[in-house]
């Protein structure tokens, strides 16, 4: 039976309100993709971001672009040769890795010859608020093992010491999404070493990292939006320590994978990483999870309601899908 595919906007509710520097999100819009070829059915999920260029209409414009080519049977290595990397495609290539462990009758894990994933600590997200309501938002999380602290440009050192007084225990990575710039970085740095943070998240925006290459940073420094694919990769070794890989940005697990192994040759350390997303953009990324540093996977975590059967998450360790939902 020819190949069939279908691809559509699902929109989840978030139970409380998602800030970053960046905007508030109280939804997560993604696309989610099918291909079955009768015996078998693969599913896929993207989240397209504003931040580069993509729309949910824009993902399902390129998706419809290449309907004959992956109804006529193309794969996971010609879809990367005829899409660009983003959501829409990783929503293509992680509905093909589905689709091929359930004709091959094994699992994802098998086919790229990995241990299945297991139970991982992932980091959870105290968003931008008054540095009191910050406060408040780690106590109730803090005896988790990783906590993700969001900040902006106003007063980011009063809001990460208020985290860390109340969730002494737990690593912390902080994320400035792109709104310090160098003075910023420098000024701030002293706060991150006294609060003992893990790492900094892409703290400067993407056009404007060059500096980094000559600075010697006593927290290590994280790339996120300066890195997508391998193409990136040594200009982003020269300024960071460590990149956090998602599948939205590399395209799919396909050039994920060969990404984090990259990167482990490059002496980078990894954080496995989301968008506000549901278990189904999860799923594939706990492949990169089981080989990183730090894993920041708490998008379902956000929602009102999950895809049924997806992960789970108690005290800062989450649980993969139950069986049969992914790979």
């Amino acid at each position: 039976m020819p190949r069939q595919l279908s691809a559509r906007h699902d929109r989840f509710a978030l139970h409380t309100p998602f800030r970053i520097a960046r905007g508030v999100k109280t939804a997560a819009d993604v696309v989610t993709v099918e291909i079955s070829d009768g015996a078998a059915t693969g599913r896929g999920e993207g989240v397209p971001y504003p931040r580069y260029g993509e729309s949910i209409d824009s993902a399902l414009a390129e998706i419809a672009e290449v309907r004959a080519a992956l109804e006529a049977g193309a794969g996971r290595h010609e879809v990367i040769g005829l899409m660009r990397p983003g959501a829409a495609r990783n929503a293509v290539d992680c509905a093909l890795w589905d689709l091929e462990a359930k004709l091959a009758g094994k699992t994802v894990a098998a086919l790229i010859g990995a241990p299945e994933p297991g139970p991982v600590a992932t980091a959870l997200t105290v968003v931008i608020d008054t540095p009191d309501a910050m406060a408040r938002a780690a106590a109730a999380i803090a005896e988790v093992p990783l906590i993700k602290v969001k900040v902006d440009a106003s007063d980011p050192a009063t809001a990460i010491r208020a985290v860390r007084r109340a969730a002494p225990n737990a690593a912390l990575i902080v994320d400035p999404n792109e709104s310090w710039d160098e003075a910023l970085v420098r000024a701030t740095m002293p706060v991150l070493v006294e609060c003992k943070v893990d790492t900094l998240e892409q703290p400067c925006p993407a056009e404007s990292d060059s500096w980094l290459a000559g600075y010697d940073s006593p927290v290590p420094i994280c790339a996120d939006e300066s890195l997508h694919t391998v193409a990136e990769l040594d200009a982003v070794a020269a300024r960071y320590g460590a990149v956090n890989i998602k599948l939205d940005k590399t395209g799919g697990l396909t050039t994920a994978l060969e990404l984090a192994q990259a990167a482990r040759a490059h002496g980078l350390k990894l954080m496995s990483g989301c968008m506000v997303c549901s278990s189904l953009g999860i799923a594939p990324a706990l492949h990169i999870a089981r080989q990183a540093d730090w894993a920041d996977l708490d998008g379902p975590t956000w929602l009102a309601d999950d895809r049924a059967g997806g992960t789970r998450t108690e005290h800062g360790i989450m649980q993969p899908p139950m069986e049969g939902f992914w790979g």
